[in-house]
């Protein structure tokens, strides 16, 4: 009976409701083996990027299984961080493995979709921190002056507009490449340059161009998913970007999904789907405790530290298994 009356429900539905987010519920298993130390070496820190609930994803059943005591801190910008300190028989190498379950929520702008200004959002403390530059993402007046153009370019007059011409810009210089060497840091010269490379890339010119007009934008990292449900391993992180106005609260944009998806370019600015879990925002990162190294360029791998000096060489898998059949493919 439901299923014959839902099509009438959906032509009932007022022109202008705003769009009900899709969900999608997960078990995430994340994953970090440390090797041996060198030799003399008396204690290891460990740091792991732990997700966070907001509006758009909620966390539950955090199970850390770990060869030494750790703890759960909160640091910058509300990032969540694992860290322990490893000594003696550890130091030989050792495994932390982090399970959780999660519901992700398709982040949607109803103020663009229906024109009806957001519930009013609690203020963001770190707004201004969201205007500054960041190590490789300067706001030096190269970057004022080619923001200035794009936006100039487009006849763009509100910050709205602005943001728009802006992903546009994006979208349509930078190629998602990640061939040669220089892609992947999120340095907006190399991206403006070489006019191609993964998500960091073209976030880094997207985020620095609309800091550079006075919009604030802030850059988060996590995990994709595949759009297909079941169950695999998750080879690699993936970050995306929002941007604020009064006028609209925070939108969420993903360029470098709009450029792999032209289909979907119009989606993405406005939105990011329910397919990925965000594990931290912000760049040049210190971590809780603080580390000994300098600050991060962003933090979704596993650090590590042998008495203050940064260590290489840890291994790292993720893995999800959906728990609920829930959502449909983009639209």
């Amino acid at each position: 009976m439901l299923s014959f009356l839902l099509p009438l429900l959906i032509l009932l539905a007022p022109a202008d409701a705003a769009p009900v987010p899709r969900t999608r519920t997960f078990s995430f298993e994340y994953t970090a083996t440390v090797p041996a130390s060198p030799v003399g070496t008396k204690a290891v820190d460990l740091w792991l990027p732990v997700p966070h609930d907001d509006k758009s994803q909620q966390v539950r059943a955090l199970r850390v299984t770990a060869p030494v005591p750790y703890d759960i801190q909160t640091g910058e910008y509300g990032n969540r961080i694992l860290h322990l300190r490893a000594t003696g028989a550890s130091l030989q190498g050792f495994q932390v493995k982090m399970q959780l379950e999660a519901t992700r929520r398709e982040h949607l702008t109803p103020a663009l979709a229906t024109g009806q200004h957001p519930a009013r959002e609690k203020a963001d403390p770190n707004l201004s921190r969201w205007l500054a530059p960041d190590n490789l993402v300067p706001l030096d007046p190269k970057i004022r002056l080619w923001a200035t153009e794009v936006v100039a370019k487009a006849g763009a007059k509100t910050d709205l507009e602005k943001a728009r011409a802006i992903y546009e810009h994006v979208v349509s210089t930078v190629s998602y490449d990640k061939t040669g060497q220089g892609w992947g840091r999120g340095d907006i010269y190399y991206a403006c340059d070489a006019r191609r490379g993964n998500c960091t890339d073209f976030h880094a010119v997207f985020i620095g161009y609309c800091r550079a007009l006075g919009i604030p934008a802030r850059f988060s990292i996590g995990f994709p998913l595949p759009p297909e449900r079941g169950a695999a391993e998750v080879k690699g992180y993936h970050c995306w970007a929002e941007f604020f106005t009064p006028e609209t609260g925070w939108v969420p944009v993903d360029a470098s999904e709009a450029a792999k998806n032209p289909a979907h370019r119009n989606y993405f600015f406005g939105a990011h789907d329910e397919n990925r879990l965000e594990f931290s925002r912000g760049r040049d990162l210190l971590l809780a405790p603080r580390q000994q190294g300098p600050a991060l360029n962003y933090f979704v791998y596993p650090y590590a530290e042998a008495d203050g000096q940064p260590l290489t060489g840890i291994e790292h898998t993720f893995r999800f298994q959906d728990v609920k059949q829930q959502g449909h493919l983009l639209d």
